[in-house]
């Protein structure tokens, strides 16, 4: 097999990816799969100790990682990130938007903080750094919008509430950059992980017997891991995907269709 046709298929060398929530979790795996992959990788993360640790681990690989510490909760936060990703690195060729917040209180209890929270983090924040970075993307000919989702977009269970909106309206905004974007160049998808034991889901995956329940929800008999992911981020990210686009791809050991 050609590593040459390989890399015309999935090399990320010479790109530049931007990962949001990329300092654990399901960010931090796909951010480590593309810097493997070849791509200058910044990580954004609002706690700069736990951002560089992140990075530190990339590096420890032999791969490329930089980060840009901000707060993607308010929208002048957001700005900032983007503010200074343009200024010290250009447009990114790749943006990850991995960041999220799980709160998830019974939906009666749902109040206007709550769910303006969890709209800043999980559709805002993803939105307003396409509109910045898109531009360039477009001027470039290259850009991949790879958005998290959720399995609760589109099947409501454990108080699913304005999270379970919020990632919603996220595969929803994945089409419509698609439809906006894709013909020059600019490709826009989501990602549906199954249950993944991480810091944003610590209420689930505390208790062993929700975490043994959800696993055998799934056909492959285990929940996910963060690396699980790395092949399909670098397979949306890189060359090959140019025609897969407005999609919500399930990567989930099986958990939608069980």
């Amino acid at each position: 097999m050609s590593d040459a046709y390989l890399a015309g298929l999935f090399s990320l060398t010479g790109r530049t990816a931007v990962v949001t929530g990329g300092s654990s979790g399901i960010g931090e795996g796909i951010a480590h799969a593309l810097a493997g992959a070849g791509a200058r990788t910044i990580l954004v993360a609002r706690r700069a100790e736990v951002l560089a640790q992140a990075a530190d681990r990339i590096h420890a690989a032999g791969f490329d990682a930089d980060t840009v510490p901000g707060d993607v909760t308010t929208r002048a936060g957001v700005t900032a990130i983007a503010d200074e990703v343009l200024e010290r690195f250009g447009t990114p060729d790749i943006l990850v938007t991995a960041a999220g917040i799980n709160l998830r209180p019974p939906m009666i209890e749902i109040d206007e903080d709550v769910w303006d929270t969890t709209m800043a983090v999980n559709l805002d924040a993803p939105f307003l750094l396409g509109q910045r970075f898109a531009p360039g993307m477009i001027e470039r000919g290259y850009g991949r919008l790879i958005h998290v989702s959720s399995q609760q977009a589109q099947r409501p269970f454990a108080n699913s509430g304005a999270y379970g909106v919020s990632k919603a309206a996220i595969e929803g905004l994945a089409r419509v950059q698609s439809e906006a974007w894709s013909s020059h160049g600019v490709t826009s998808n989501a990602l549906i992980p199954g249950f993944v034991p991480t810091p944003l889901n610590t209420r689930l995956s505390s208790n062993p017997e929700t975490v043994a329940a959800l696993a055998a929800r799934t056909t492959v008999g285990r929940n996910g891991l963060p690396e699980d992911f790395a092949a399909a981020a670098v397979f949306l990210a890189g060359p090959g995907s140019s025609y897969v686009t407005g999609q919500a791809i399930a990567v989930d050991g099986g958990f939608s269709v069980h």
